[in-house]
């Protein structure tokens, strides 16, 4: 006989729904939303929302593909280039504290309204960028566009998991990566085209056209409807669903009271506590080779102390005095929310370490131009892109996620420790390639199961923050990669020009370390160029080893992963539609359909 759903979540070590995530409703107000859009939409309206999300997607893959190359020359003109790692690891801390900022907002207010955020932030940053006069506006731009454009991605996941059930979710989500397949082609001919005849500066300017334009059918189809269901009084029977006592406000006037009311929401103070506390640890890290003195610095040393120290505090800040905290206590207790994020935070770390200065490698190490040195970098995520649409095919036949994200694990240290062999200049082209390759479908298998083990085992009231949970961990992980990825090369790529390249001024060995551009002048098969290629190699290694060893972690946290059944509920703690209405859902052991007992209609309460 089949398993009652409570059975089954008591079996896979999920939570017990409790009333933790829909007692304040005004803290949930966007969800109710949702719910009841999913009564306005009907079948050609869905169909609408599905290619918005298509075309927020190509943009900002397209993005994505392209603004990676800019970094590398836009730090390189201001003579610069090994500031690259110290820009993303800032950009990654604003986007740490941003991440829930957008998941608030749009739990707050709607899914619409944390949009036209994103995209405000995204524009406003790169026009910044575009119109930079030195390395630190360049930075700044970046910093500010980050939120956004990480806000833009996390929504189209958010919204994913909104309107789609745990059957079809990894399928839906792959599927909106699919623009890799075309972009990475495309995106590599663009970002040279560009640099080569207009400049990395048109190269930013672009895209604050190109996301308002093609963010706007997602936008308007979002909005229409959350005003069709309040209008219609859907939202309101939404929220009396989970509190039958709840009255709907009435739209109000802007005031100070209700400014303060929104900021309790978004958790400014937690915010503040975390943003600090990785910025006073990530940045010495970078900082500690131009710093005087280096780790002897004291301000080195009382950075990473205070950071330290400011962690632990913003940990007892979320679970004993925030209302509404970014890291609220149910989501490290759950199981399933955080093995999966933990997976997703190693993981990421060693894509940052192996990826940081990859691009720069290979334009010095390989004589391939810069379009084969983009299709080299962009491989492994065309492979995950591919391998993520077979894992959400398997996923939808089999109804599981555990066993093929634990094989994909597998299959990325494998990648990664490849990638130690085939580093260096005498490696075959194929060899090297393989290894991106390999990572990709590890990473395909692992990513969609990751997000379902997450958003599964929550409530739908938590989807949205849960989906920002993660993502803030998957920054913090790439902070960190990117962090020890440019403390290792700022302390090692030094000392490795000069063992193989002493007899050359320290003033142009400085300006090799520098300017990229500098290295990809000089002849192939020049003594100063192969003393750069085997000075690039040693530092790699380094890197690579300490990649390898991380990406065995993520294996070990896979087994602790519960393993429910993906069918035709939201989740697996609610069992409920995506409307927000109970349905009988079984779990672990689903009995087939022809063998099911329960009874035509029969609600999730009268069954249990």
């Amino acid at each position: 006989m089949a398993s009652t759903f409570k059975e089954d979540m008591s079996e896979k070590g999920l939570p017990e729904l409790t009333t933790t995530s829909v007692e304040d409703q005004e803290a949930h107000f966007g969800v109710k939303k949702v719910q009841a859009a999913e009564r306005v939409y009907g079948k050609y309206y869905k169909y609408f929302l599905f290619v918005g999300l298509g075309f927020v997607c190509y943009a900002y893959t397209l993005e994505n593909l392209t603004t990676y190359a800019y970094l590398a020359f836009a730090t390189s003109n201001f003579n610069d280039h090994s500031l690259i790692s110290t820009i993303q690891v800032a950009r990654s801390i604003i986007v740490a504290c941003g991440i829930p900022v957008v998941g608030k907002i749009a739990d707050v207010t709607s899914r619409g309204a944390a949009f036209i955020v994103s995209v405000l932030l995204y524009v406003v940053g790169y026009v910044i960028v575009a119109s930079a006069k030195n390395i630190g506006t360049v930075g700044g731009g970046i910093v500010l566009s980050a939120p956004g454009q990480i806000g833009l991605r996390m929504l189209t996941h958010i919204i994913i998991a909104d309107i789609t059930t745990l059957k079809w979710r990894a399928l839906a989500t792959c599927f909106l990566e699919t623009p890799y397949l075309i972009n990475t082609f495309v995106g590599s001919n663009i970002s040279s085209a560009i640099l080569k005849k207009s400049g990395w500066r048109w190269g930013y300017g672009m895209f604050c056209v190109l996301v308002p334009v093609a963010i706007s059918p997602l936008l308007v189809t979002l909005l229409w409807a959350e005003h069709k269901a309040r209008k219609l009084g859907l939202v309101e029977k939404a929220i009396r669903r989970a509190d039958p006592n709840y009255v709907l406000p009435e739209k109000e006037a802007f005031s100070i009271q209700r400014a303060i009311k929104f900021l309790s929401h978004l958790d400014i103070v937690g915010l503040i506590l975390l943003g600090t506390s990785v910025a006073l640890i990530l940045l010495p890290l970078t900082l500690s080779e131009t710093a005087k003195r280096g780790w002897n610095n004291p301000s080195i040393i009382a950075m990473l102390v205070i950071g330290v120290v400011l962690m632990p505090v913003f940990f007892l800040y979320e679970t004993r005095f925030a209302k509404t905290p970014a890291v609220p206590l149910r989501f490290i207790v759950n199981k399933g929310v955080a093995a999966a994020t933990w997976i997703n935070f190693f993981d990421n770390l060693t894509v940052e370490l192996t990826s940081t200065y990859l691009l720069s490698y290979v334009l010095v190490v390989k004589p391939w131009g810069m379009v084969n040195s983009q299709y080299f970098v962009h491989a492994q995520s065309l492979a995950m892109v591919v391998f993520g649409l077979v894992a959400g095919v398997y996923m939808r036949i089999a109804h599981r996620y555990k066993a093929i994200l634990i094989v994909g694990l597998f299959i990325r240290l494998l990648g990664v420790g490849l990638m130690i062999h085939s580093r260096g200049a005498n490696a075959s082209d194929g060899e090297i390639v393989m290894a991106q390759l390999i990572q990709g479908i590890g990473g395909g298998f692992t990513a969609a199961g990751t997000t379902l083990s997450a958003q599964g085992s929550v409530p739908h009231a938590d989807v949205a923050m849960v989906t920002c949970f993660m993502a803030l961990f998957i920054e913090i992980g790439r902070a960190i990669g990117g962090s020890i990825a440019g403390a290792i090369w700022t302390n090692t790529m030094p000392e490795n020009l000069f063992k193989y390249l002493p007899d050359v001024p320290a003033s142009q060995r400085a300006q090799l370390f520098g300017n990229i551009m500098s290295a990809m002048r000089l002849p192939p098969g020049s003594p100063i160029r192969n003393g750069v290629i085997a000075a690039y190699g040693d530092t790699m290694k380094i890197i690579l080893i300490v990649a390898t060893c991380v990406s065995v972690i993520p294996i070990f946290l896979s087994y602790l992963l519960p393993n429910f059944y993906l069918g035709d509920t939201h989740n697996a703690v609610e069992g409920v539609d995506l409307k927000g209405e109970i349905i009988v859902e079984t779990g672990r052991d689903r009995t087939p359909d022809h063998e099911r007992t329960e009874k035509p209609g029969e609600t999730l309460e009268e069954r249990v």
